[in-house]
């Protein structure tokens, strides 16, 4: 698929402040199945750019305002063109033992320190376990949304995932938090991924939609039959599916705090009244620029 996405955050403050210091994380990644054909940044005030590239491979833009200012505004464009990941093999339980699995599997089989207790995830452990790591995987997508409400509000960024148990409800961020936990917990490596989602309406009827920023995971499955190598599965516990050519990838972390959008500091005491937008248009593949 292609898409033109623009996601525009603008900060109003309610007295002037200085020293304005932020970090983006909003380019799409290049992947496999994934491919950018365009990228812009404009920030009002005006000021320069820097980039680099963070410890999971997720570029981030950087960037001051050290003069006296009341607003701030930060455009980003975007043309990104997607394709279906095939379907993932249908490995045992054996293969995750392997020494190239937890070689691939890195530091995103550990546990970050923000699990709940364990008598809060004993139901859960019990219920996850299916019959192989990809069936797992698919449980959980179905697991998750059974058992907890999509309920806006009810959550906010700083939240845990004991927050959402014991409360019954949350949004795409917390879902995923939960799922990590119980895939790590049956020694399947995983990670938060930060994204947009054409989430266009069942009729079809619309080639632009605004959409909020999304969260997903990736897990690593192994081969079947033990060879190949392991391979990251994009799923959408919030949708109850895997991740599809709709799913736009910015970048991959532990959990949400390696990937935020925008995070930023300044000078001054001013409260920050913040807007943000994000929209997502279809386009035809002869627009795209190499497609």
């Amino acid at each position: 698929m292609n898409f033109q996405i623009t996601f525009t955050t603008g900060y109003e403050y309610d007295s002037v402040v200085t020293d304005n210091l932020n970090a983006l994380r909003v380019r799409p990644a290049t992947t496999s199945s994934q491919r950018v054909d365009d990228f812009h940044v404009r920030i009002d005030p005006e000021t320069r750019l820097h980039r680099h590239t963070d410890y999971f491979g997720t570029e981030v833009i950087e960037f001051g305002i050290p003069k006296p200012h009341e607003s701030m505004t930060i455009d980003v464009r975007a043309r990104v063109v997607t394709t279906q990941s095939p379907y993932p093999d249908e490995a045992s339980w054996e293969a995750i033992g392997a020494p190239a699995y937890a070689e691939a599997a890195g530091e995103f089989l550990m546990p970050t320190g923000t699990e709940p207790p364990d008598a809060l995830l004993e139901e859960f452990d019990q219920m996850a376990r299916a019959t192989s790591p990809l069936a797992t995987l698919l449980l959980l997508c179905e697991l998750i949304p059974d058992r907890f409400e999509y309920k806006p509000g009810t959550t906010y960024v700083g939240s845990t995932v004991e927050d959402l148990i014991r409360g019954g409800a949350g949004v795409c961020q917390d879902f995923v938090h939960l799922a990590l936990i119980l895939l790590r917990r049956q020694g399947i490596a995983a990670r938060y991924v930060s994204g947009y989602l054409w989430a266009a309406p069942q009729d079809g009827g619309s080639d632009s939609v605004e959409v909020d920023t999304h969260a997903w995971l990736e897990a690593l499955l192994p081969a079947s039959g033990g060879r190949g190598e392991p391979v990251w599965v994009g799923a959408d516990p919030t949708n109850r599916i895997l991740a599809t050519e709709s799913h736009v990838k910015i970048g991959h972390g532990r959990f949400y705090a390696d990937v935020p959008p925008v995070k930023g500091v300044y000078r001054g005491g001013a409260e920050a009244k913040l807007a943000a937008a994000v929209s997502m248009t279809r386009l035809d593949p002869t627009t795209s620029a190499r497609a």
